[in-house]
């Protein structure tokens, strides 16, 4: 069994101390970098104020493109839209000729 210990991370100016195998040290940097430069872009955007609210905004942008990835990257609410918008176009184009007979 791989042994745990502590590794300290930075994200956004601040230390934090996380528990992880040397197994997953790689995979939690990146997972840091990755968070990191999500806080920080929401941050930079200036929309979003206090590291906490940033957070939750950079949690729930991420769990987004997780749901997104786990559908092969395929947005729903956008297909349906877009299909609605061309039955829409059908619709009138068929109206149209109507009129013509």
């Amino acid at each position: 069994m791989a042994e745990t210990r502590g590794v300290d991370v930075n994200i956004m100016g601040r230390e934090f101390r996380v528990a992880c195998t040397d197994e997953e040290y790689d995979a939690l940097m990146t997972a840091v970098s990755y968070l990191d430069r999500k806080m920080r872009d929401i941050r930079d955007g200036g929309k979003v104020i206090g590291v906490e609210r940033i957070a939750i905004m950079a949690a729930l942008n991420m769990a987004h493109e997780l749901l997104n990835a786990r559908s092969g990257g395929f947005d729903f609410g956008d297909f349906k839209r877009r299909i609605g918008v061309m039955q829409e176009q059908i619709d009138q184009a068929i109206a149209e000729q109507n009129e013509l007979f």
